[in-house]
């Protein structure tokens, strides 16, 4: 912004310039996290949650930030991080592979929503309150996934195509899981129900056959384009496609990872090599974000079940993520990667909750929720980049096998 229109905003005592310092402290501070993280050869996502609770509600240092702009940004930062995911393979991977996660992705589900709905229960909570508690532990956070997948280059390795189908078995399955319960909570009808149901289903099958008649079109028609034209060309239909998702009742991540398999070579490589740079300012937003809303105040009178919560539903994510990666051939290091990577929880979790704010039990909900996401966005990360150790641990305690007699 030129210096003569700063003037005449400060002049009429317009924020926007305060504005500015706010986001530039917070950006800088990243900025220092984000080089901490790589010094010390971590990833930086546990940085950027931990700094989202002491700059926001309730914070050590609260800072008063334009947080519809920062919102924004954040939800631009899980599009991205999901169609850079996209990026990485095509259409037919991923239905070669979808035909294999039918089992682990029920297991998944039962799993991580059965614990989740028990605790509600003992906790004298609704049965539809305990029903919204089953959903946000049963959801990975791709957001928190791709991002670390990223962070370690582990984008091509051969256990990656195992945790993608999970991750998208679970947001097919949320089409399913948003409507219902939103139902439950409303008392809608059936028929309303199975209508909205069918719809987003169907919206996504539609996307998913676009994406693989025309993506190899699409792709000849961006060849030749400048860079400038392709980025915007990318983030563009990725915003476009991701919101008519979520017009629809699809989660608008699983639109912007469709656009990204639409994308062929040699288009893939350059689209991601031009986004990758966004994609971290604004995946830094979402983090942040996600723990800005957090008042530190709710979390001590909740620990002890989110703990509860977070060991039961570790387990049954390793084993089912261990599984998935198993079925597809995978030695016992992937097998250990994908299911630690898979343990996060995140932006999905925080919607879903957000469902029951206005039940009796919705307060305790919105706390507990809180604290078991924080949690889990913080294990899964730590956890995945000790992966190597864990799998060297397995693979010592296991027997020698016994060496055939000579003769």
């Amino acid at each position: 912004m030129s210096a003569p229109v700063l003037g005449v905003l400060a002049a009429s005592g317009s924020d926007v310039p305060l504005s500015f310092v706010g986001l530039g402290l917070v950006l800088a501070v990243l900025a220092v996290l984000a080089a901490v993280a790589d010094r010390l050869a971590l990833s930086v996502i546990p940085l950027y949650l931990l700094a989202g609770l002491v700059v926001g509600e309730g914070g050590v240092v609260p800072l008063d930030i334009d947080t519809g702009l920062v919102e924004t940004a954040a939800e631009i930062g899980v599009l991205l991080l999901l169609l850079t995911l996209g990026l990485e393979y095509t259409p037919r991977e991923l239905a070669t592979g979808m035909r294999t996660t039918a089992v682990p992705g029920l297991l998944d589900a039962v799993g991580g929503f059965v614990p989740g709905f028990g605790v509600g229960l003992l906790l004298g909570w609704e049965v539809e309150v305990a029903l919204l508690l089953g959903g946000v532990c049963w959801i990975s956070s791709s957001g928190v996934v791709s991002k670390v997948l990223a962070d370690l280059n582990r984008m091509g390795n051969r256990e990656t195509p195992s945790i993608l189908n999970l991750l998208v078995f679970e947001d097919l399955a949320m089409a399913m899981y948003l409507p219902l319960v939103a139902a439950v909570l409303t008392g809608g009808r059936f028929s309303a129900t199975v209508v909205s149901v069918a719809v987003a289903l169907g919206a996504v099958g539609a996307i998913f056959l676009l994406s693989l008649r025309y993506g190899e079109r699409f792709s000849r028609l961006l060849a030749p384009a400048s860079d400038e034209v392709l980025v915007l060309a990318t983030i563009g239909l990725t915003l476009l496609v991701g919101g008519l998702a979520h017009r629809l009742q699809v989660s608008a991540a699983i639109g912007a990872f469709l656009v990204g398999l639409a994308l062929s070579d040699p288009v893939r490589a350059r689209a991601a090599a031009l986004v990758g740079p966004l994609r971290d300012l604004f995946a830094a937003a979402f983090f942040l974000f996600f723990a800005y809303r957090i008042d530190p105040a709710t979390l001590p009178g909740v620990a002890g079940w989110a703990v509860v919560l977070v060991v039961l539903t570790s387990v049954t994510k390793f084993a089912t993520a261990w599984l998935a990666a198993a079925r597809d051939g995978v030695a016992v290091p992937g097998r250990v990667r994908a299911g630690t990577v898979l343990l996060a929880r995140g932006e999905f979790s925080i919607v879903i909750a957000a469902l029951g704010a206005s039940r009796p039990d919705g307060a305790e909900l919105g706390a507990l929720a809180a604290a078991y996401v924080l949690m889990t966005a913080i294990l899964g990360p730590l956890a995945t980049r000790q992966a190597h150790q864990l799998s060297r641990w397995w693979l010592q305690r296991r027997p020698a096998p016994v060496a055939a007699p000579a003769g």
